[in-house]
C-alpha cells in the first residue's frame, strides 16, 4: 500500500541523523518539520519533508499515482507510534477487588500478603485456557493501538510454574500472528514467589534458573529475561543468579527494580548490561552515578506510581543529571490497569515534571531503545517501519500531554497500513 499524507501542520521528531536515544538536555529537544509531507511505500517511510520540496521528491511519480491513498492532514500533527516498553497484558480477568481494598486503606504489600496482587493473578493464569487468554489480550492490544500505541513489550509472570509461564509465553508468540502491533517478549518467571515456595524461596529460584530458563530458550519464546528485584520480592543477589543464567541462553536483562526501596535492582541492572531498568521510584545519586556509566534505559511508569498513590521516579533529577529516561504503562491488572500512553505522557508532564518535548522523545525514541527497536521505530527516517499517529486537529504538540483523558489520535498507520 501507498500512502501521501499532505499539508501536515507538523511532522514531529523527523531527522536525517540515526538517534538511538535521546539523553539529558537532549531530550529537551524535538526536531520537527511545518507544512510537511510523508511518503510511505510498502511499509515504510520513503520520503518526507516539507511540502515545498514535493515536487522534488525522487517518487513524485508514485506519490502522483492512481494507487496512492492520499490523506490531507491540514491542522494536524504526524508524529511515531507510541513504543510501549513494559506491559503485562496477557492475563485473565480484571482484579477490581483489590482495587475497593486500596481505596479503604489496604497497600500494595498487603494485598499481595494476604494473596492478593501476583499470585491473584497467577491462580487464574494457572487455571486459564490459552485460547481465552489469546482473545483478551487482542482486545487490549485493538485499545492500546488506537490510542496510539504501535510496538508493545510484553511480559510472562503471571504462571509462576513453568507450565503456566511456557503458557503465557505462547500466548505473547501466537498475540503476533493477531495483531499489526510490534511485539518484544520477556520472560518473568521471577515476578513474585509462589506461596508454596514462601519458606523455602531458594527452591524456587532453581526452578526459574534449571527447568523455566532452559524450556524458555529451548522454544525460542523470550527476547528478554526480567526479575522483580525488590524489598519482599526477589534479592540483588537472587536477581544476579537468574540474569546470569538467562545470559548463558542469550537472554538480555530487563529488571523491575527499587518500587518498593533501595532494593540494589539498579546496580544489578548496570552490572549485567540490562537493556532497561524500569519503575526507578527509589533512585538517589548512586543510582544515578551507575547509569551514567551504562547504555541502561531508565524506564519510568508513572501509571503505576498514581494508582497506587507512591512516590513519583525523580525524572527531573535524572534528566538533569544527563540521563535518558524512556516512558511506558506498565499495563496490568493490578497496578496499572491502562495502556493509555497520551495519559502516561501527561503524568509525566503533571507528576514529575518533565516538558512535552521531554515526554515524547521517552514515549518513543527512548521507548523503542528500551525494546531494541530503536533502529526500526521511534523517530520519523527513511526506510524505518511506518508507524505513525495522525493526530485530531490540535493547536501545538504540548496538547497531547496538556489534554489529559482526551484521545488526540484521528488515524493510527501500522505497518504502512490503515487501521
Amino acid at each position: 500500500m501507498k500512502i501521501i499524507i499532505k499539508n501536515i501542520k507538523e511532522l514531529l521528531l523527523a531527522g536525517e541523523e540515526s538517534v538511538k536515544k535521546v539523553s539529558g538536555k537532549e531530550m529537551a529537544k524535538l526536531s520537527t518539520i511545518k507544512d510537511a509531507f510523508v511518503f510511505i511505500d510498502n511499509g515504510i517511510i520513503a520520503d518526507y519533508g516539507k511540502m515545498t520540496s514535493l515536487n522534488n521528491s525522487k517518487y513524485y511519480n508514485d506519490i502522483s499515482g492512481k494507487n496512492v491513498k492520499s490523506i490531507d492532514a491540514s491542522d494536524k500533527m504526524v508524529m511515531p507510534a507510541f513504543c510501549d516498553s513494559h506491559t503485562h497484558i496477557v492475563y485473565d480477568g480484571s482484579r477490581e477487588i483489590e482495587y475497593i481494598d486500596k481505596i479503604k486503606g489496604l497497600s500494595y504489600e498487603e494485598i499481595a500478603k494476604r494473596g492478593g496482587g501476583i499470585l491473584n493473578s497467577a491462580k487464574r493464569m494457572q487455571l486459564a485456557d490459552e485460547a481465552e487468554l489469546v482473545e483478551q489480550a487482542i482486545e487490549r492490544l485493538d485499545e492500546i493501538k488506537m490510542l496510539g500505541t504501535g510496538a508493545v513489550e510484553i511480559k510472562s509472570g503471571y504462571g509462576l510454574t513453568t507450565e503456566s509461564e511456557m503458557k503465557m509465553l505462547k500466548v505473547i508468540k501466537k498475540l503476533k500472528e493477531f495483531t499489526p502491533l510490534t511485539i518484544k517478549s520477556t520472560f518473568l518467571g521471577a515476578h513474585a514467589v509462589p506461596a508454596e515456595y514462601k519458606k523455602n524461596q531458594s527452591e524456587y529460584v532453581r526452578i526459574i534458573i534449571e527447568e523455566m530458563i532452559p524450556k524458555v530458550a529451548e522454544e525460542n519464546l523470550a527476547d528478554y529475561i526480567d526479575v522483580f528485584c525488590d524489598r519482599g520480592f526477589f534479592s540483588e543477589k537472587e536477581t544476579e543468579m537468574i540474569l546470569e543464567a538467562g545470559q548463558k541462553y542469550g537472554l538480555q536483562p530487563k529488571i523491575h527494580a527499587n518500587e518498593l526501596d533501595f532494593s540494589g535492582g539498579i546496580q544489578a541492572g548496570v552490572k549485567y548490561n540490562a537493556l532497561s531498568v524500569d519503575h526507578l521510584e527509589f533512585t538517589g545519586k548512586d543510582e544515578i552515578d551507575v547509569l551514567l556509566n551504562s547504555e541502561t534505559m531508565p524506564t519510568l511508569l508513572p501509571g503505576a506510581a498514581f494508582f497506587l498513590e507512591m512516590e513519583y521516579p525523580p525524572a527531573r533529577k535524572m534528566i538533569d543529571a544527563g540521563l535518558p529516561v524512556a516512558l511506558a504503562s506498565d499495563y496490568n491488572p493490578g497496578s496499572s490497569p491502562s495502556g493509555n500512553m497520551q495519559l502516561v505522557t501527561s503524568l509525566g508532564c503533571v507528576k514529575m515534571k518533565m516538558l512535552p518535548e521531554e515526554v515524547l522523545n521517552a514515549a518513543t525514541i527512548n521507548g523503542a531503545y528500551a525494546m531494541g527497536l530503536s533502529n526500526e521505530l521511534g523517530t520519523i527516517k527513511k526506510n524505518k517501519k511506518a508507524n505513525l499517529i495522525i493526530t485530531k486537529k490540535i493547536p501545538t504538540y504540548a496538547f497531547i500531554p496538556y489534554s489529559y483523558g482526551s484521545n488526540n489520535v484521528d488515524t493510527m498507520i501500522i505497518n504502512g497500513n490503515i487501521q
